[in-house]
């Protein structure tokens, strides 16, 4: 990246369930539209936009963004299953730190069905031909809907590898829900407990419960990134800006490891993390807030694993300290994270950047960490494509 990169701008609307939420197109649009008078432009500063949903037809990005304006601009439809939001977010940045463009957009829309995900297209190979496969002869239970047995197969391989405990789980969740309850943009606010979340209907056994795994959630979410020239020349805020970023996507130890960890990004992860932490000067131990993609409770503790916050193994004694929640390492999810906010997959990833920006800023709230100055967020699609972004905060931004 040649250029600074800086988030001038962010907006995002409350998360629904699905059939309770408007229809894409006016989510989206309200999403940018926030995010537009945020950074204070208007439509026709930006030079590209990037759209990212999963269940959609082709151009819903331009169906979206029409209702904000209708400019001309390119606009590039993205779909990168659950880091589809990030992906935008990541091409976003690339136009802008390269100099092709000053301003560039990124929105993240989903309106979701309710249920388990399941393919759509049944006449074709899908792209989870040899994660089944890996994960029949690695887990077994067929019957089991895949997202589920996916993370739960990773957390099984987690319990037999170092001794996690089902109740460790738990924890994460019920941290999640202490987080939410100050989030008016979550779906779930209602804290729960670690007995909760483990008399909750069992959905993998010995393994996962109810309340162990995301909602389906429809939402927005979307950005504004500018140029430091761009930015002055029309007085924006540069408090927030993009330190380093990577996508990184599977390599063959996904399969030949035959590990259920590695299947569903566990590698990924942590070279995304270290490329990132390279390339900004710092390390994990520099890192003051996270978002990271819970999709599953099982997820969001391999995930600080991969990431760096502690060592491999060390999760379940990272989540017993209270290391990641406030007054600990490293506050994880302040937002209440996938697992309470919801997960509308398509705009997760700038849901993220949404809450990191405003704990930049110290415009969080009652959510805010205190004198939080390094963010890191980690959003991860199986298939698969990895994205972590590396921010920073300036508090001599306008």
């Amino acid at each position: 990246m040649s250029r600074n990169v800086f988030v001038a701008g962010v907006g995002m609307i409350p998360f629904a369930k699905p059939g309770a939420s408007e229809t894409y197109d006016v989510m989206a649009s309200r999403a940018a539209t926030e995010a537009l008078a945020d950074a204070r432009i208007v439509y026709g500063d930006v030079q590209q936009a990037f759209a990212g949903y999963v269940y959609g037809d082709s151009t819903a990005g331009q169906k979206a963004l029409y209702r904000v304006g209708m400019t001309g601009i390119p606009v590039v439809n993205v779909n990168n299953n659950c880091s589809t939001g990030s992906t935008a977010l990541f091409l976003a940045r690339q136009a802008v730190g390269s100099g092709a463009v000053d301003c560039a957009l990124a929105v993240g829309f989903e309106q979701m069905a309710p249920g388990a995900l399941t393919a759509k297209f049944n006449d074709r190979p899908t792209p989870f031909d040899d994660f089944d496969r890996e994960t029949d002869a690695l887990v077994g239970h067929p019957e089991i809907p895949l997202a589920i047995r996916y993370f739960g197969g990773a957390g099984l391989a987690h319990m037999q590898k170092f001794g996690t405990t089902l109740e460790t789980f738990a924890a994460v969740r019920a941290k999640a829900s202490r987080h939410a309850v100050n989030n008016p943009f979550a779906l779930f606010r209602k804290e729960v407990t670690i007995d909760d979340v483990l008399a909750s209907p069992v959905l993998m056994p010995g393994v996962m419960t109810r309340l162990m795994a995301c909602p389906p959630t429809c939402g927005a979410a979307a950005a504004v990134l500018v140029s430091e020239d761009f930015a002055r020349r029309h007085d924006l805020d540069t408090t927030v800006s993009i330190a380093a970023q990577s996508m990184t996507t599977d390599r063959p130890e996904t399969f030949a490891a035959h590990d259920m960890m590695e299947l569903v990004g566990y590698g990924m992860s942590k070279t995304a993390s270290r490329q990132v932490y390279e390339a900004a000067g710092i390390g994990p131990e520099d890192v003051d807030v996270v978002e990271l993609h819970d999709c599953f409770a099982q997820n969001e503790l391999i995930s600080y694993e991969a990431l760096g916050l502690c060592a491999e193994g060390g999760g379940a004694r990272f989540v017993a300290d209270g290391d990641n929640t406030y007054g600990g390492r490293c506050v994880t999810n302040p937002s209440g994270g996938l697992l309470s906010k919801g997960h509308p997959l398509g705009a997760t990833g700038l849901a993220q950047c949404y809450e990191l920006t405003q704990q930049l800023r110290g415009t969080a709230g009652s959510r805010q960490v205190a004198g939080a100055r390094v963010a890191l967020q980690h959003n991860l699609g199986l298939g698969g494509a990895c994205v972590v972004t590396l921010y920073r905060a300036s508090r001599s931004g306008n």
